[in-house]
């Protein structure tokens, strides 16, 4: 059992475990105690001061976020001395900072804003230093725009991209009055190590790390009468959108988005759960292939392990960080990229629409899908597949602006063709969920029998430990696959960049051996991703999960090669998996980038 340590705050008794702060101490006596650098994903830093106490018989104020709790201790968390301080510590940043509040992306949702309001900074005391500084603003990355005239330099973002995503985009440079967060060499974000992940942007606590938004871009095609403009949604986005709407963490939305977006005036709302079922039949055929080649052909040149290819930060991060395993990343499209290839296409014959006149909007959990539909590769359809990516954060914004009330919405089914998904599909959204969904499909087109595990819930490849390892063996296989028959299949699955290169560490070096890795780079994979409602944490990102495996439990159809509609594609159009139209159409190759 834990020691515990007695101290009082406020006058109220409190006992918490040894080491734990000030700061958690105030939480479990629901005392709270403004921050700013301090983030429950990241490390303590102690920078901006906003949270500083009072400790009884102490001259000095001290940071309840860094400050570990010892016995008979007696804080006050809002003295006279404690509200100066902060006051004065708020004037300061606001000094430094452009404070255009009412036009700022991160209006209402600041929370150096909200601060300011709650401490009633009107006419600081303090010299407006903005128009002595040399501020840029980067608008050059298609995924985010970095506006130094609004950093506070907390550096969260800095210990979130070391320390979540062992990249290190960002930095911090110089001293004193010229410290800055900057990149290498003050490059834009497009020309350094970056991944375009957004959990930067989840983290910042101001509008100084923002997404790249397309409103007003897809707001004018969907008034534009010569465009018939398609819109897609991701599975995390259904588990999420609520929380930006007013509603709690964890509650499906899926019916009440489909009739928003509806409403809203898309021509046809579709599911980009329909090409996560394809994705699987892509990429599951792919990984038997190589089991083939390896084991039946004993070719010595196949790429193993396989990993997955649908998050497009980690596909960027191996392109950077190990170009030399490319080969390995599987060459099937993400589902968005799917989706994008196959309505300009096979849709637009269908519906008898000039593809030229089409408009294709994804809505998505994640900052990286910008980079990833505006990469060169991604026109198989002879247009630019995705002409618009807007995050969870963007399509709530732009459901307030059409004045729709989400939470009286009735539900809504989405269109048909490429409306109909499978619960592997939903799963898609959670770390853990591209591997089973996989699973389900490999091992029942090897053996003939669905996979052995309660209610298909592959519980080993599920949860949120940054790191985990699964061992499926195949038994009874069908005649044509007797060559895997008593093959133990090594899997990994991680999520979060820093967990990723931990793996990818290990595959280099021979310490450890898989048939097939699923990396996603955002922290508890897509329902977490850097597009997102704010705030994140551990608490929001596990009710996120358990909204997305309960929408996959009350799924009719639960494996991806069951979907009706995908079947149908293969008769009409694509004829069989790894077929020459998919390799025109769902798959790829990437490109090595500099590590520097």
């Amino acid at each position: 059992m834990n020691e515990q340590v007695s101290l009082k705050i406020d006058n109220i008794s409190v006992s918490v475990n040894r080491g734990a702060t000030i700061l958690e101490a105030a939480k479990a006596v629901n005392i709270r105690i403004p921050t700013l650098c301090h983030h429950e994903d990241l490390c303590v830093a102690g920078n901006c001061r906003v949270c500083v106490v009072d400790h009884v018989g102490w001259d000095r104020l001290i940071p309840a976020c860094a400050m570990p709790v010892s016995d008979g201790m007696e804080i006050f968390t809002n003295s006279i001395k404690v509200r100066t301080a902060r006051k004065q510590i708020i004037e300061l940043l606001i000094s430094e900072h452009r404070a255009e509040c009412t036009t700022c992306y991160k209006n209402g949702k600041c929370e150096l804003q909200e601060l300011s309001h709650e401490y009633i900074i009107g006419e600081n005391g303090f010299i407006n230093l903005v128009p002595f500084k040399n501020y840029t603003i980067d608008y050059y990355s298609p995924s985010i725009i970095k506006d130094d005239s609004k950093c506070i330099r907390c550096q969260r973002c800095v210990r979130t991209c070391e320390e979540l995503q062992s990249i290190g985009a960002l930095a911090v440079s110089h001293k004193g009055k010229e410290m800055k967060i900057s990149t290498f060499f003050e490059k834009p974000f497009y020309q350094v190590v970056c991944t375009n992940c957004g959990q930067c942007v989840n983290r910042c606590p101001t509008g100084a790390l923002v997404e790249k938004n397309y409103i007003d871009e897809v707001w004018a095609s969907i008034y534009n009468d010569k465009k018939f403009v398609v819109v897609q949604t991701a599975p995390a986005v259904r588990i999420a959108l609520g929380e930006a709407l007013g509603m709690d963490p964890g509650e499906i939305v899926t019916g009440k988005m489909v009739a928003a977006l509806r409403r809203m005036g898309f021509n046809a709302v579709l599911d980009t759960d329909f090409t996560a079922d394809l994705t699987i039949i892509e990429e599951g055929h792919e990984l038997l292939n190589r089991l083939k080649l390896a084991i039946k052909d004993k070719r010595e040149d196949v790429k193993l392990p396989m990993t997955t290819s649908c998050s497009p930060g980690w596909v960027k991060f191996i392109e950077h960080a190990f170009p030399e395993y490319l080969g390995n990343v599987s060459t099937a499209k993400s589902p968005q990229q799917m989706f994008g290839a196959l309505v300009k296409t096979f849709y637009a014959r269908k519906m008898d629409i000039d593809p030229a006149n089409m408009v294709s909007v994804s809505i998505m959990p994640c900052t990286a899908k910008k980079f990833e539909a505006n990469r060169p590769e991604m026109r198989a359809s002879g247009y630019q597949d995705v002409d618009y990516v807007l995050t969870t954060r963007e399509l709530a914004l732009m459901i307030k602006q059409a004045g729709i009330d989400f939470k009286s919405l009735p539900d809504a089914d989405y269109d048909s063709f490429m409306g109909e998904s499978s619960g592997a599909a939903v799963i898609f959204g959670a770390t853990g969920g591209v591997m089973e969904a996989a699973l389900r499909t490999v091992y029942e087109v090897v053996t003939g029998r669905e996979v052995p595990f309660k209610g298909l819930n592959i519980t080993p490849v599920r949860g949120m430990e940054g790191v985990r390892e699964a061992t499926i063996k195949i038994e009874n296989a069908l005649p044509e696959w007797s060559f895997l028959e008593g093959v133990e299949v090594k899997t990994c699955v991680a999520h979060g960049l820093s967990n990723a290169n931990t793996i990818m560490q290990k595959v280099k070096s021979g310490e450890a051996s898989y048939h097939f890795i699923e990396i996603m780079a955002c922290p508890g994979g897509c329902l977490g991703g850097g597009g997102q409602p704010i705030p994140t944490s551990l608490e929001i990102r596990k009710k996120r999960s358990a909204a997305i495996y309960s929408e996959d439990a009350h799924k009719t159809i639960r494996k991806s090669h069951d979907n009706p509609e995908v079947v149908q594609l293969y008769r009409e159009f694509l004829g069989e998996p790894l077929g020459h139209k998919s390799h025109e159409l769902l798959h790829t190759t990437y490109t090595p980038r500099q590590r520097h």
